[in-house]
């Protein structure tokens, strides 16, 4: 395997590292006969990782988070001999979860921004902690198995969690919430990708040109640069840090022609 050729096309010095540590774990598992994983993928990386598998046309893989709908995720690789069932077998080392039980009084109180801003706090790295989970008692934190331990003991230093009860649990007994939608409106001038953004964001053109620059926008888990993509029904879009939406479906048009379509955002 010419890692060298196999990397060339990529301009980016974080993708080249990031796609050789790839190249290192399959030649790892070939020879050990043994699974290998990387630390937590962010969705940027999980789109190029994924690309990357298919481009060199290798299957074994798994791109994993914990749940379905998980944004960030560890790459998996395996030996040809493991099939489906040896695969889940094996999740239970690979991923824990640390669940955070709040006070009654504290309920309901904290947002993802704070349980992620504790760990940040705590000067813990974020590649080795995946989806973190917010529910009205608390949170489930996704996290590398081997890295459950450091969280356990270091939360509870953290003021806003002195009070809480702090535990381990297997990854098979996350609780993953339902998830919540609303509908709403919105009206574009055109399909492009930059002009349906900026109205899902609540931004104006410039400033949504400005984030797919800074390559945060996927449609269909595929990470997208052209701001004149045209986007259709169907079509699953993520801002990094703004949110999910789905577009359901195109709703009519105005007078002036513009397009009104019907969104599902996550909440």
């Amino acid at each position: 395997m010419d890692k060298q050729q196999l990397l060339k096309e990529y301009r980016k010095q974080e993708d080249k590292m990031c796609l050789s540590q790839i190249l290192d774990k399959i030649e790892f598992s070939k020879n050990r006969q043994k699974i290998e994983f990387t630390d937590f993928l962010d969705m940027y990386q999980v789109a190029l990782v994924e690309n990357f598998f298919r481009k060199i046309k290798f299957q074994n893989y798994k791109l994993y988070g914990g749940y379905e709908e998980a944004e960030r995720k560890v790459a998996i690789i395996y030996p040809e001999k493991y099939d489906e069932e040896m695969l889940k077998k094996n999740y239970s080392k690979i991923l824990k979860v640390v669940k955070i039980i709040l006070p009654e009084e504290e309920q309901g109180k904290y947002s993802h921004r704070n349980y992620l801003g504790g760990i940040i706090k705590l000067g813990l790295k974020r590649e080795k902690v995946g989806d973190i989970i917010v529910s009205k008692e608390g949170a489930e934190i996704i996290t590398l198995a081997d890295f459950s331990q450091i969280l356990l003991q270091q939360l509870p230093s953290l003021t806003r969690f002195n009070d809480s009860k702090i535990i381990e649990k297997e990854i098979n007994e996350l609780e993953v919430q339902e998830v919540k939608v609303e509908e709403v409106k919105i009206i574009v001038p055109s399909l492009r990708m930059d002009n349906i953004v900026s109205d899902l964001i609540r931004t104006s053109r410039s400033k949504a040109l400005e984030v797919i620059k800074q390559e945060r926008v996927f449609v269909n888990g595929q990470n997208e640069i052209k701001p004149s993509k045209s986007i259709k029904v169907g079509d699953k879009i993520t801002v990094r840090g703004k949110g999910r939406f789905v577009v359901k479906q195109i709703e009519g048009t105005t007078r002036s022609g513009r397009t009104v379509l019907l969104i599902e955002k996550f909440v």
